[in-house]
């Protein structure tokens, strides 16, 4: 195999040969072509996301946001109905290619969407890359996605691990602080947020004087919170998410740490978890592309429709799940439908603005947002607007060929 076919497809080749051969003779997922195909047939789409497990509340309001997207249109993207097909990946890598290939081969879905374990998203991608099949990812960060395994079927409507905690570093430096511990799970994600947090930080004149790792989706914090209490840093940086968020949250209260050594992180730490933690969480800033109070007519219409159709407060998980939703709208009112003319879909969503929640964005040529990344701190309930930690942040895509 040659570096070109490792790094990425050639993109004229793969658009050339996906318009040019219809159905399911250019790729198993495409259907028919013809009016009947278009209108008379249920789109098929596929959501690989976890519904048990520490991550299951983030699989939960993708979901929401995603289905919420398709009722604002009627129920319909380019006049389909949507018929979903339903895969738990229980956050577990090595069940991944197995998991996207039941819904690519025995389903034979349309487009997937998913996930949001970075371990997952790389299994899932040599099946998807492989098979052409539209892949809107719409959580997991992972660098590869949208860097060296960029492929034109694959789309990313959240971040890339690199975003946020970039931001995070010139946050941090800014703030006066010259050391800094990071901690987090050791998998795919926790290592790349902690590499592109001390590449910033480092590079403001920081220093990075710890990196802490556990498995995961391990919560045993106590003896690594000892370890910083006897570092004494000036801060912390962490990223964890869901039920591994609050547990490290309200640890980090009871280990006499909050108040002491100024926590921060990405805005998953504090994202969907301030119900559960009480006081443990006021007052900590992290950055993210999205936050409660950005008080916009869009953000505010996405709101009140979130909880008068859920019953909850939407968070970024569901935005990202919603925009996933309206990613997808964009491509099939493009072709009315039609899935088969897939490089005019594809071309669509390239070229689409989405008005988004978190504020209007554009995808990269890579197929990753493009994004304003804001600085938030806990107040209540809430992971208020401080401002824009940076404007309009894209990601490097480094090794992307596409």
């Amino acid at each position: 195999m040659n570096e070109q076919d490792k790094n990425g497809f050639d993109r004229r080749e793969f658009l050339k040969g996906t318009s040019a051969i219809a159905g399911a003779t250019a790729i198993g997922t495409l259907a028919p072509l013809g009016l009947a195909h278009a209108q008379g047939t249920k789109l098929k789409v596929g959501l690989m996301l976890p519904y048990t497990g520490t991550f299951a509340p983030l699989g939960i309001a993708i979901t929401n946001g995603i289905k919420l997207a398709v009722a604002e249109r009627g129920g319909k993207l380019g006049g389909r109905e949507i018929e979903y097909f339903v895969v738990d990946d229980e956050s577990n890598p090595a069940k991944a290619p197995e998991n996207a290939n039941k819904l690519v081969q025995r389903d034979k879905v349309d487009v997937v969407i998913g996930t949001v374990h970075t371990g997952v998203a790389m299994g899932m991608a040599k099946v998807l890359r492989e098979s052409g099949t539209l892949w809107i990812n719409p959580n997991a960060g992972a660098d590869e996605v949208t860097g060296a395994l960029c492929a034109p079927n694959i789309f990313r409507t959240s971040f890339s691990n690199w975003q946020n905690t970039y931001a995070l570093g010139k946050v941090v430096k800014d703030k006066g602080h010259k050391t800094a511990v990071f901690i987090t799970w050791k998998y795919g994600a926790g290592e790349q947020m902690n590499a592109s947090f001390k590449e910033s930080f480092e590079k403001q004149g920081g220093k990075v004087v710890k990196e802490l790792f556990l498995p995961f989706p391990q919560v045993e914090f106590q003896a690594l919170l000892t370890e910083i209490a006897n570092i004494k840093p000036d801060c912390v940086a962490a990223f964890f998410s869901g039920g591994g968020a609050v547990k490290f949250l309200k640890d980090y209260q009871a280990a006499g740490l909050k108040g002491k050594i100024p926590l921060y992180g990405p805005g998953f730490l504090t994202d969907g978890v301030l119900e559960e933690v009480g006081d443990a969480a006021e007052g900590i800033e992290t950055t993210l592309h999205y936050a409660d109070s950005l008080g916009t007519k869009k953000d505010d219409a996405f709101r009140l429709a979130y909880v008068k159709a859920y019953k909850l407060q939407p968070d970024v998980f569901a935005v990202q799940g919603y925009d996933a939703g309206q990613l997808l709208a964009a491509g099939m009112e493009a072709v009315k439908g039609d899935v088969s003319k897939k490089a005019a879909m594809i071309k669509a969503m390239e070229s689409a603005k989405i008005d988004s929640p978190r504020g209007a964005f554009t995808l990269s040529k890579a197929h990753n947002p493009v994004q304003d990344i804001y600085l938030r701190k806990v107040v209540g309930k809430q992971n208020k607007v401080q401002g824009v930690a940076w404007k309009q942040l894209a990601d490097p895509a480094t090794g992307c060929k596409a």
